[in-house]
């Protein structure tokens, strides 16, 4: 997808792309991030070899997924971020207003990968407190993380190899599906996920989307002032 305007035509077809059920299951199992053969998301959308690669077909020269060729397998991802941000704002009307706590989602609603950055009520909760000590700061080429806060990161027990890069990055707000507020979403966004999973903070529940905090990774980030409920 470009960052052009979209004429009615081209949202017409993306409209079309999505109105297959077997279309939007492919793209629901990539919005974690990874790339998957051809055969994982037939399975995905429950169909045969043979439509999931029509659908797949129709996926690519829409924009909408992008595929790397390994030898003779090919592996399917969204084509960017930009992609997933898209996929989560078209969800945005029909999330539910509240979530039982016994609601098997729970676990998806309180931290889960948006494509690959930290979205949920974790992300919302980090963007949040971030921007309120000016940690994170809005510029004209979108959001940017302070020195200072990498540097209190490194000293949380993040790797320095990757909190050294985190001002360097671009990022931008991504409008949660859950939450109706905004993470960080982007490089900076990736990156910021990347050094949680890489301290053990996070860890990813099974092959879904769902990330589960850890007692010390909570614990920390409390300490950096994110809190959640």
């Amino acid at each position: 997808m470009s960052d052009a305007p979209l004429n009615r035509y081209q949202l017409a077809e993306l409209g079309a792309l999505l109105a297959e059920p077997a279309r939007a299951a492919m793209l629901l199992a990539l919005m974690d991030g990874r790339a998957r053969p051809a055969g994982e998301l037939a399975r995905a959308a429950g169909v045969g070899a043979a439509t999931a690669s029509a659908h797949l077909k129709r996926l690519l020269e829409g924009g909408l997924l992008g595929v790397h060729a390994q030898g003779r397998h090919r592996y399917y991802r969204l084509a960017g971020d930009e992609v997933a941000a898209w996929l989560e704002a078209m969800a945005l009307p029909h999330a539910p207003r509240s979530l039982p706590a016994a609601s098997a989602d729970a676990a998806l609603c309180r931290a889960r990968t948006c494509y690959r950055h930290l979205a949920g009520a974790l992300g919302v909760a980090v963007c949040d407190a971030w921007l309120e000590r000016g940690w994170l700061r809005s510029s004209a080429d979108g959001l940017r993380f302070a020195g200072d806060a990498a540097e209190a990161l490194r000293r949380a027990g993040c790797a320095p190899a990757l909190t050294a890069n985190l001002p360097r990055l671009r990022g931008r707000g991504c409008l949660d599906w859950t939450e109706r507020r905004l993470h960080v979403g982007g490089p900076l966004g990736v990156a910021l996920t990347e050094t949680m999973l890489d301290a053990g903070w996070l860890r990813r529940a099974g092959s879904g989307r769902a990330l589960l905090p850890s007692a010390d990774g909570l614990r920390r980030l409390a300490g950096l002032g994110v809190r959640l409920d």
